[in-house]
């Protein structure tokens, strides 16, 4: 078990390695025939598995790290009833903030990908903020940041190797929750 703030994280790495590197490779976004469909089937998707996942976030971080409002606002620009949507309902457990900081390890982590994913949507489907591509740049200019602070809090969290064992089941659950209802959703790749 990891003894260090810096080993936490290192620990978290290798522990999603496997399930991040699968889910990776089967999102769409830079598959052939990807199009405005296929996004805005992935982008409600995204919305069903954050939606309720934020809500049991709630008492675990602030409402500044709430992702749901930005991709709530992209979907009614990409003429989607938000309303309508259905919502996963296998989450990963958060019963503490060990299992929170799991959770919040994979989610916080996504920020720095959708840095890509951006330029690329802009690139391939003429998506960008204002047109339903707010979600990949949630935190604007102050991703970095976001993510500095929330490997500070990772490395304040108290060093138990049972605590640090649930913060890893939860990062691992959270991977394996999401790519699940993706595949439910029919808005992975085979």
């Amino acid at each position: 078990m990891p003894d260090t703030p810096q080993s936490l994280l290192l620990a978290l790495r290798e522990a999603t390695r496997a399930s991040h590197k699968r889910l990776e490779a089967r999102l769409p976004f830079f598959s052939d025939g990807f199009d405005l469909a296929r996004y805005r089937d992935l982008m409600a998707a995204y919305h069903g598995f954050h939606a309720p996942l934020e809500t049991a976030l709630a008492g675990y971080q602030g409402r500044e790290r709430d992702k749901l409002p930005a991709l709530a606002r992209d979907l009614r620009r990409l003429g989607v009833d938000v309303q309508a949507l259905p919502h996963c309902q296998e989450l990963p457990r958060i019963d503490d903030e060990a299992s929170a900081l799991g959770v919040m390890y994979v989610l916080e982590g996504s920020t720095l990908g959708g840095q890509v994913l951006k330029q690329a949507m802009v690139e391939r489907l003429g998506i960008d903020a204002d047109s339903g591509g707010g979600f990949l740049d949630v935190y604007g200019p102050l991703t970095g940041t976001y993510w500095r602070s929330f490997l500070a809090r990772l490395g304040a969290f108290a060093r138990q190797p049972e605590r640090e064992a649930r913060t890893l089941q939860a990062a691992v659950a959270t991977f394996e929750c999401f790519e699940r209802w993706l595949e439910a959703r029919h808005t992975l790749l085979d």
